[in-house]
């Protein structure tokens, strides 16, 4: 159920322990175990979970695994009426050791775990080897910084080789990031080149945004304004552009939002460099290197490396929500 927490993590990927070293029942390949089995594989891993006494074990019968020499058994908790999730251990088959073992699907292609559709993009086409989706906050000085300092570096130096997405986490501490996030995704459904000159904008003019005193009410006009004005220059239809700036419907942002805290962002900048996680202070020479190893794994050769004296931006994640900023 949920809420019910065995008292500690058990040990990752780790051989727990040989039952005893003493003459040993006869082996069982099927059913369930014999008392004196089972209370060697109860004692042990009441010692490496540190469960109270009042916790109750209770121990499955043993199964065909797809571990060579071993059976599973499951293993569940029961305190006050609640029962934990089942546990899986491996016995093996002479009886002697306990085992338990995580298990991962690596079947899928990371760069797909993280969805760039239905974005504006920049940078390389749709087909790029290498697609890096950004979390962003157009009111976080931190992605201001990178994005100011560690894209332009990236369309340098990778040309078509990468294709550039943001999607919207815009956070609670930051009062109008919601309205910006919106107004960009308004005028992004009729124009890419639209969108990007105005996140480059906002990022540019987040701290001028809403005059000396800090207005929330001046900080939202400015960005219904730059919206429209960038929307003129770019020729998209202005009643739908203005209708939808009026509306402020936030489902698509807060889905984002939902998405990127399922993938386990809670700050920004955060990047996915083909499906693997960048966050916190990073040189820019650890960056080109994981580009450098997602082109090489999708079979292209990445481009020379730059020259010691280049620039190495870093990305530095914005304070996490309920902090100050």
């Amino acid at each position: 159920m949920t809420g019910f927490k065995v008292g500690r993590s058990l040990v990752f990927g780790i051989m727990l322990a040989a039952l005893g070293c003493h003459a040993q029942p006869p082996v069982q390949t099927a059913g369930r175990l014999s008392p004196e089995q089972a209370r060697r594989v109860e004692i042990l891993i009441r010692e490496k979970t540190k469960v109270p006494p009042n916790y109750d074990i209770q121990i499955g019968p043993r199964t065909k695994s797809d571990m060579p020499g071993y059976d599973e058994i499951v293993v569940i908790f029961t305190a006050e009426g609640q029962q934990s999730k089942p546990l899986t251990f491996l016995l093996s088959n002479d009886g002697k050791t306990l085992a338990q073992f995580s298990k991962y699907d690596i079947s899928q292609d990371p760069k797909t775990l993280v969805s760039a559709a239905d974005r504006p993009a920049r940078g390389g086409p749709a087909n790029a080897p290498v697609v890096i989706v950004g979390f962003d906050d157009l009111e976080c000085p931190f992605c201001a910084k990178m994005h100011a300092q560690l894209f332009p570096a990236l369309t340098e130096r990778y040309k078509d080789q990468v294709r550039i997405v943001y999607r919207d986490f815009p956070l609670d501490l930051h009062p109008w990031a919601m309205r910006a996030a919106i107004n960009a995704n308004c005028l992004g459904a009729q124009s890419t080149t639209g969108y990007w000159n105005l996140v480059d904008h906002i990022h540019a003019a987040a701290g001028e945004l809403g005059g000396a005193d800090k207005s929330l009410t001046k900080a939202n006009e400015a960005l219904d304004t730059l919206a429209r004005e960038e929307g003129k220059r770019q020729n998209v239809d202005a009643a739908k552009l203005n209708a939808c700036i009026a509306q402020q419907d936030d489902t698509a942002v807060k889905a984002s939002i939902k998405a990127a805290e399922e993938l386990g962002v809670d700050s920004t900048p955060v990047l996915f460099i083909n499906g693997e996680k960048v966050e916190g202070a990073i040189p820019m020479e650890y960056v080109y290197k994981m580009i450098d190893n997602a082109l090489t794994a999708s079979g292209q050769t990445p481009p020379p490396p730059p020259p010691p004296s280049a620039p190495t931006p870093q990305t530095q994640p914005a304070p996490k929500p309920g902090s100050q900023q």
